[in-house]
C-alpha cells in the first residue's frame, strides 16, 4: 500500500501538468486546513479536469502516506504509556525494545521508511503552499521521534538528514566563487551581493522549527545523530549574524534591505531564542547524552580545523566552542563530569597554528574557567571548608575539592607544553583575569598556580615575566589570607624567583619589596602566636588555683603543681592547618642572603635594608630561637661574605652604558666617581651591612647579650671592626667608627665587662 502512494507521488516529476497539480494540491491542503471545500474556479475545461484529478489523487496518496506515519507514531506512543518503551524525556533514559506493539512499531518502520522518505522528501521539496508543508513537516516530525524512541538509527540518521537540506542554504565556497565576475564587468556589484546573500523562506524557517522540536524531544537518544543537527544549527547561526540574510519576501524585492528595517526581525530573533535554548535545556539531559553533544560539538568543530580556514570554517569553530560553553555554563552542578572533555578540544584549540583559532580557545578558556569558579557549589564549598563538623554533602565536597585543582590545571598545562610565545602569553593573561576575580575563593589550586609562575620567573622571555609577576602581586593583595598554609612556603619562593631573575630588574626590586610586606602578614601571625601562648599560660594558672582550693594536702598540691608545670601547648608546627610561622621568616630570610650577594648593587643594596628593617620593626615578636638562627646564620655570615667580595672584587674603572654615537665615537653614561668600580659598589653594600648590624645592636643590645654565642660574635665583629678602620677603604673605615662609637654610646653602662 504504502509503495502504491509514493508512486502516485512520484508522478508529478514526470508530468507536464505537475505544476498545475501541485498547485491544486497546495490549495486543497489549504481550504482543508480552513475548513471549507476546495473548488476549481468556474474552470471546467478538459485540463482543468484532468489537473483536478491528478491533484485529487496527489492529495490523496500524500495523505495516506502520513496517515501511516501518525499511525506508527500513535503506536509508539502507546507502547511508552503501557511501558513497553521507555520515554526519552526521562534524564535515565536506557532504551529497551519487548513487547508485541513495539515489535509491530519496528516491523512497520523497518518496511517502509524508505519509501516513505523519498515519497515525503518529494513532495516537500516541489510543493510551496503553507498548509501542505505544514502538515508534511509534522509527518517528518512524527516520524523521526518515534525512530528515536525505537531506536531506530538509520531511519532516524536518514529522515533527519532530509529535514536540515530542507533549513538553509548557505552557498558554499565552490558557488560563491562562480558568481563572481570579471573584474571589468559593470555587475561586479550585484554579483558581490549574490555571492553573500543568504535567503531564508517560509519553507525553511518552518523545517528549523521541526527540526527544533525533534532534538528537544530526542535530546537523550540522538547520540552521533547531533552532529547531523549542528552542522544545520551552526548554519543558521552563521545566517542570523549575516548582515546579507533576508526572509524571501524582502530578498526578491529589496535586496539590500537590512533585517533590522524589513519587518521580519522578529523571526531571526526567535530562530537565535531557539537556537540557544536547546543548549540550554541539556542541564535536563542524561550525562551521558550531554557528553554526546560535546562530542558531536568536537567533532564539527574539527571538521573544519585547517590552518588555512575559510570565513565559514572559522564561523563553525566559533559556534561549536560558544555552545560549548553554554552547555557548561547550564550543566555546573555537574561540570565535573563533563569539564576535561570541554578543556580537551579547548587545549587542542589552543595549540593550534591558526592564530584565530588559538584565540577563540583561550577566550573561551578563561570564561569556562570563570563559570565554573564562580559557581554556587565551589562557593558553598569554600565557605563550609573550615567547619569540622559540617557532614552534610561530603562526597560532593570531597569531589569538587580536587575538581578545583584540575579546573586550573590546563593554564598550567599549556604554558608548559605550548612553545608559542602568544600562547603562553595569552595563558598568563587569563591566569591573572582569573585571580583577579576569584583568587580570595582558592585553596586547592594554589600548588598548580604557584608551579606555573615559579616557571615563569625562570624564563628569559621579556614579555612573559611582568605578566606572571602581575599576578604575584594580585596572590599577595587577595590570596595570601586564604591560601593554605602548605603553600605560603611556596608562595615565598616563588617571589624569591622573581627577586633572582635578572631580566627586568624593577621586577627583583619590587619583589624584595613584597617580601618585606610577606613578613608583616609573618608577624601578625607571631603576635597572635605570642597571645595564644599567653592565653594558654593564664588557663594553666587559673586551673592550678582551682585546684590548690580544692586539695588540703601538700603533697598532693605539689604534685599537681609539678604536674601542670610540664603541660605544653599542643604542637601545631607539623598539623597540616596550622602556619608555622618561624619556618616561613627564616624562607624570607634565606632569599635575602641569597640576594644580598647578587651582582646587581641596586638589588643586593635593597635586599640588606630589607632585611634589617625586618629584624628593627618586628624583633620584639621574636623568639629567642629565631634570633640565634637570624644572626648566627644569616646576618654574621652576610657580613663575612660581602667583605669577601668587596676585598676581591675589581678595582678597574668601569664605562657606562652606550648611550649611543656622536662623531664616530660611542657615548657612555656617566657614573660618579665614587662608584665607577666593582670595588667601590661593594664596600657601599658593605657599609649598609655595618649600619644594619649597628641598628640591631643599639636596639636589642641587653636582650642580644643573653644568647648564646654571643660573646664569640661580639669578638669577631670588634676584630672586623678593627681590621676595617685599619685597612679598609676611607667609607668602609667611617662605617666601621660609627658602628663602634653608637654601640658604645648608647650601652656603655652595660658592655663594661667586655672591655
Amino acid at each position: 500500500m504504502v509503495k502504491a502512494l509514493a508512486r502516485v507521488i512520484s508522478t508529478i516529476q514526470v508530468a507536464d501538468s505537475s505544476e498545475e497539480s501541485l498547485a491544486a494540491v497546495a490549495g486543497m491542503f489549504s481550504s482543508k486546513a480552513k475548513g471549507i471545500e476546495w473548488s476549481m474556479d468556474n474552470d471546467t475545461s478538459n485540463a482543468a479536469v484532468v489537473v483536478a484529478s491528478e491533484a485529487h489523487a496527489i492529495t490523496l496518496a500524500v495523505e495516506g502516506l502520513l496517515g501511516v506515519v501518525f499511525a506508527v507514531a500513535t503506536l509508539t506512543d502507546e507502547a511508552v504509556d503501557l511501558g513497553e518503551l521507555e520515554s526519552p524525556r526521562y534524564e535515565t533514559y536506557t532504551p529497551k525494545l519487548s513487547g508485541k506493539i513495539v515489535f509491530v512499531c519496528v516491523s512497520l518502520v523497518d518496511s517502509t521508511w524508505l519509501t516513505l522518505l523519498d515519497a515525503l522528501s518529494l513532495i516537500l521539496t516541489k510543493s510551496q503552499g503553507e498548509a501542505i508543508i505544514l502538515e508534511i513537516l509534522k509527518g517528518y516530525q512524527a516520524f523521526t521521534q518515534a525512530c528515536g524512541v525505537l531506536h531506530a538509527v538509520e531511519p532516524l540518521n536518514s529522515f533527519l538528514a532530509s529535514l536540515c537540506k530542507f533549513t538553509i542554504n548557505i552557498p558554499n565556497e565552490i558557488d560563491k566563487r562562480s558568481l563572481v565576475a570579471s573584474p571589468g564587468s559593470k555587475k561586479m556589484e550585484l554579483f558581490a551581493e549574490q555571492k553573500d546573500s543568504i535567503v531564508l523562506t517560509p519553507k525553511n524557517v518552518q523545517a528549523l522549527r521541526t527540526l527544533f522540536n525533534i532534538a528537544h524531544r530526542l535530546h537523550n537518544v540522538l547520540g552521533p545523530s547531533w552532529v547531523l543537527v549542528l552542522e544545520t544549527l551552526s548554519a543558521l547561526d552563521r545566517a542570523i549574524h549575516s548582515p546579507h540574510a533576508v526572509m524571501q519576501e524582502v530578498a526578491s524585492s529589496v535586496p539590500r534591505l537590512s533585517r533590522e528595517l524589513s519587518g521580519h526581525n522578529s523571526d531571526f530573533n526567535i530562530l537565535s531564542s531557539l537556537n540557544s535554548q536547546l543548549f540550554e535545556s541539556s542541564a535536563l539531559m542524561h550525562i551521558s547524552s550531554v557528553k554526546s553533544l560535546l562530542s558531536a560539538l568536537r567533532q564539527l568543530s574539527n571538521q573544519c580545523n585547517s590552518l588555512n580556514a575559510t570565513g565559514q570554517q572559522t564561523s563553525s569553530i566559533s559556534f561549536s566552542v560558544e555552545r560549548m560553553i553554554l552547555v557548561l555554563q547550564n550543566n555546573l552542578h555537574r561540570a565535573v563530569h563533563i569539564w576535561d572533555q570541554i578543556v580537551d578540544h579547548l587545549l587542542e584549540l589552543a595549540i593550534n597554528q591558526n592564530p584565530q583559532f588559538r584565540n577563540i580557545a583561550l577566550e573561551a578558556l578563561d570564561r569556562s574557567i570563570c563559570f565554573v569558579l564562580g559557581s554556587d557549589q565551589l562557593i558553598e564549598m569554600s565557605s563550609s571548608r573550615d567547619n569540622k563538623h559540617d557532614n552534610v554533602n561530603i562526597d560532593i565536597k570531597n569531589e569538587m575539592r580536587p575538581f578545583e585543582s584540575s579546573v586550573l590545571s590546563p593554564l598550567r598545562v599549556l604554558y608548559a607544553s605550548s612553545r608559542n610565545l602568544d600562547v603562553r602569553a595569552l595563558s598568563l593573561k587569563v591566569l591573572l583575569h582569573v585571580l583577579e576575580r576569584y583568587g580570595e575563593r582558592l585553596y586547592d589550586s594554589w600548588s598548580e598556580i604557584l608551579e606555573m609562575l615559579r616557571s615563569v620567573a625562570d624564563t628569559l622571555e621579556n614579555v612573559l615575566i611582568p605578566l606572571g609577576f602581575q599576578s604575584v602581586r594580585v596572590v599577595m593583595n587577595d590570596g595570601i589570607l586564604t591560601m593554605p598554609p602548605q603553600c605560603l612556603n611556596e608562595f615565598i619562593d616563588v617571589i624569591g624567583a622573581f627577586s633572582r631573575q635578572k631580566t627586568d630588574i624593577n621586577i627583583s626590586l619590587t619583589a624584595i619589596g613584597l617580601l618585606w610586606t610577606t613578613t608583616d602578614f609573618i608577624a601578625k601571625g607571631l603576635g597572635q602566636k605570642v597571645v595564644r601562648e599567653k592565653d594558654t599560660a593564664s588557663e594553666i594558672a587559673v586551673h592550678l588555683q582551682s585546684t590548690v582550693k580544692e586539695n588540703i594536702y601538700n603533697k598532693i598540691v605539689k604534685d599537681e603543681v609539678l604536674e601542670l608545670s610540664n603541660i605544653k601547648a599542643p604542637d601545631h608546627a607539623n598539623s597540616h592547618n596550622v602556619i608555622d610561622y618561624d619556618k616561613l621568616l627564616l624562607s624570607v630570610f634565606s632569599i635575602l642572603k641569597e640576594l644580598a650577594s647578587d651582582d646587581r648593587p641596586e638589588v643586593r643594596n635593597s635586599a640588606i635594608r630589607t632585611l634589617f628593617q625586618i629584624l628593627g620593626g618586628h624583633g620584639q615578636k621574636l623568639s629567642r630561637g629565631i634570633w640565634e638562627d637570624c644572626l648566627w646564620n644569616y646576618v654574621f655570615p652576610i657580613l663575612d661574605r660581602v667583605s669577601l667580595l668587596a676585598a676581591t672584587s675589581s678595582k678597574d674603572e668601569w664605562q657606562g652604558k652606550e648611550l649611543g654615537t656622536r662623531g664616530g665615537k660611542a657615548v657612555h653614561m656617566l657614573i660618579h666617581h665614587s662608584r665607577n668600580t666593582a670595588q667601590k659598589q661593594w664596600d657601599e653594600t658593605l657599609v649598609l651591612v655595618l649600619g644594619g648590624i649597628t641598628r640591631i645592636l643599639k636596639s636589642f643590645f641587653a636582650f642580644l647579650q643573653t644568647l648564646s654565642n654571643f660573646s664569640e660574635r661580639w669578638d669577631s665583629l670588634l676584630t672586623f671592626v678593627n681590621d676595617s678602620i685599619s685597612n679598609g677603604s676611607k667609607e668602609v673605615a667611617l662605617a666601621a667608627v660609627n658602628c663602634l662609637q653608637s654601640i658604645i654610646t648608647t650601652h656603655c653602662p652595660k658592655i663594661t665587662s667586655w672591655k
